[in-house]
């Protein structure tokens, strides 16, 4: 038996190498199942081409649903008054499959149906399992599906850019407004794409796309899962957007949530057919105790074949470049890993992990890459499983790149246990760089989770109430001129030593007020919280706009400094001066992260050469106190047969030097 390279790389993983063997066994299988020998994934998962609303070609439409557990289906809509009719009955063709045929003239683009599904000992209004449009009724707030066939969307730009290294704007449309409004996939658009454009982003990625009931769960309480989210507009609104994208050379990934459903009835696929497993698990095991939600079953053909075109569709009717995919640790635990550390490798083999949680999860990301070899795939898994981003064939689950979810956590931990004096740059080193080498991942400060309400940005921890007082170029105060460095260096120090790429929640690149909260019962339904004020960002007399320069220029930086092709290496390290030196391909990283001390003539040994300043957070169009010469080309020299460089380190602060060999 061949020994596969995911133990070979980590040695550590060798006592659970049978158990690797297995998992890889059962991707192996369950694909050839699916797709028979010899054949792919993508020919073979199909279903949202057959279930659902679809023209026969001879100008009929076809209803399909697929209802083990229904003695009868009848179509409501306006023809009948939205009430039972023999006329609109399904026909029960075998395996759980309904289906009716309608002339395509009596139901037309636009108009709005639902199903009435009977069940021995009961019935009740359901929406169809592919829907790919549902609207909510302004005044009843219930939702119906709508027969949707416009006329096809003409693309420009069928595919992004092929993306070595993401650097990633997460963006909610709703909430990317200056208004307490709802706003669109046209309004983002014109308005919020162009920025990301401008800050050098190569990478949208698009929360909240599929359809959810409730607005305050940020999307993640997904109802409909073909269905693009009718708050934001239309499925054309939303293809002219990620084509525009296209045209700014920024790739497009979706926010794709697989991990849980919405247990609503009336809207998503719980008891679609009476039943509470049709899709998802049997008894306790099908609800999720922290979220509210249905837990798929994912051993379930049905259910495969379900979420396995679900990839396909987004992938194929929108042009995605790919997916993130959110909560995989509630995926591939059987406890959802509540409660959990994972310190050791034994907790990923110890009997809690939902096995076909996991070859899911690889047939998902095998499907992507058949339909579109260049599209990325990213884990969202705060458990740290190893493999989610090695190939399958070594032994892994195909994931392109992980979440680098701990850094976040570091960071508030710091801002918040220690006194600036206390910060270790061994442990920040440490903890930034702590990666698997058999893994690509990506790195970030803070994400939209650190935005909600409840929580903190960065911004907000170090100002608190002074945010809202003293941010005016104009006001004098430590407080502030402390937030605004550490900021900044928090920023570079991230994404300098990110593995293979970074990401940045909308509106956090300068500094954004306060924190998100969607309108709900406990705020009177307030859209106040759950918007972007862009405006303090334009305003040349508030300093949120030299966060926003440096923001600009430290992502210019790092696209052509292709410096993640290389790993960081340690120059110099001085955890009582609190001073991180570090060389990456051909650019030089200093830190002082001492609030009070700065070095003169700093001496470290470094490769001979030159050294230009390219970057400095404490420049005067930054917000600093301009205190190194921007025009100086730093020279090694020649002591004791040791290259050294002298710098000067002001404190807090952070500079990028290009080497250039002499």
């Amino acid at each position: 038996m061949n020994q596969l390279k995911l133990w070979i790389d980590d040695p550590w993983l060798e006592p659970w190498s049978k158990k690797i063997r297995e998992r890889y066994e059962k991707v192996i299988v369950r694909m050839l199942e699916i797709a028979g020998y010899g054949k792919t994934l993508s020919s073979a998962v199909n279903s949202h081409l057959y279930y659902g609303v679809h023209s026969d070609g001879k100008g009929n439409r076809v209803f399909r649903e697929w209802a083990p557990n229904a003695t009868a289906i009848y179509l409501l809509c306006d023809l009948n008054g939205w009430k039972k009719n023999p006329d609109y009955r399904l026909t029960n063709i075998g395996n759980g499959n309904w289906e009716l045929t309608l002339p395509g003239k009596k139901l037309n683009h636009g108009q709005l149906f639902k199903w009435l599904v009977c069940w021995d000992g009961g019935e009740g209004e359901r929406l169809p399992a592919y829907a790919v449009r549902t609207i909510q009724d302004p005044h009843t707030k219930l939702f119906a599906a709508q027969i949707w066939d416009p006329k096809p969307y003409k693309w420009k730009n069928k595919r992004g850019p092929v993306v070595k290294y993401p650097l990633i704007y997460e963006a909610h449309t709703g909430m990317s407004s200056e208004k307490p409004e709802i706003a669109t996939f046209s309004y983002f658009r014109k308005n919020v794409l162009p920025r990301i454009a401008r800050l050098g982003y190569n990478t949208l990625q698009l929360m909240a796309v599929q359809e959810h009931p409730y607005y305050g769960s940020f999307g993640y309480q997904v109802s409909n899962f073909f269905a693009v989210s009718s708050r934001f507009g239309t499925p054309d609104e939303l293809k002219m957007l990620i084509d525009e994208a296209h045209s700014m050379n920024i790739a497009v990934v979706m926010d794709i949530v697989h991990s849980h459903a919405v247990s609503n009835v009336l809207e998503g696929i719980s008891c679609i057919d009476g039943t509470e497993y049709a899709y998802f698990h049997e008894g306790a095991r099908g609800d999720h105790p922290a979220w509210g939600s249905k837990c798929f079953n994912y051993g379930k053909s049905e259910t495969l074949h379900f979420l396995l075109s679900n990839c396909k569709y987004w992938l194929e009717e929108y042009n995605f470049d790919g997916f993130r995919f959110d909560g995989i640790t509630s995926m591939i635990y059987l406890d959802h890993g509540l409660g959990k550390d994972f310190t050791e490798y034994s907790l990923y083999f110890d009997g809690n992990q939902d096995d076909d949680a996991l070859v899911y999860l690889a047939l998902a990301n095998r499907l992507v890459k058949e339909i579109n070899p260049n599209a990325m795939t990213i884990a969202e898994d705060m458990s740290g499983m190893p493999g989610l981003a090695a190939p399958i064939e070594h032994g892994g689950f195909g994931f392109d790149f992980r979440m680098s979810m701990g850094i976040a956590d570091y960071w508030i931990k710091w801002i918040k246990e220690l006194r600036d004096e206390q910060w270790n740059v061994g442990d920040i080193f440490h903890e930034l760089t702590a990666k698997r080498s058999d893994e690509k991942t990506i790195s970030y400060a803070e994400c939209h989770d650190q935005a909600m309400v409840g929580d903190k940005t960065i911004m907000f921890r170090l100002l608190d109430s002074e945010m809202y007082t003293s941010m005016t170029k104009s006001a004098l105060s430590v407080t502030v001129d402390r937030a605004m460095a550490l900021h900044k260096m928090i920023r570079l120090a991230t994404i300098s030593l990110s593995g293979d790429g970074y990401l940045n929640f909308m509106g956090n690149e300068f500094g954004h007020p306060e924190w998100i909260d969607f309108p709900r019962e406990g705020n009177d339904w307030s859209y106040h919280y759950a918007r972007r004020q862009w405006q303090l960002a334009s305003d040349p007399e508030l300093r949120y706009q030299w966060l926003l320069f440096f923001d600009r220029e430290m992502i210019s930086l790092i696209k052509k400094s292709a410096i993640f092709d290389t790993r960081p290496q340690i120059l110099y390290q001085h955890n009582e001066r609190q001073l991180l030196i570090f060389m990456r391909g051909d650019y030089l990283f200093a830190f002082n992260f001492s609030p009070t001390q700065s070095y003169t003539d700093h001496s470290f040994i470094a490769p001979a050469g030159s050294y230009k300043l390219v970057l400095d957070t404490d420049a005067l169009h930054f917000g600093g106190f301009g205190r190194n010469d921007q025009q100086i080309n730093h020279l090694t020299i020649d002591a004791e047969r040791e290259n050294r460089l002298l710098l000067y380190l002001p404190s807090r602060s952070a500079a990028v030097y290009f080497y250039a060999k002499s």
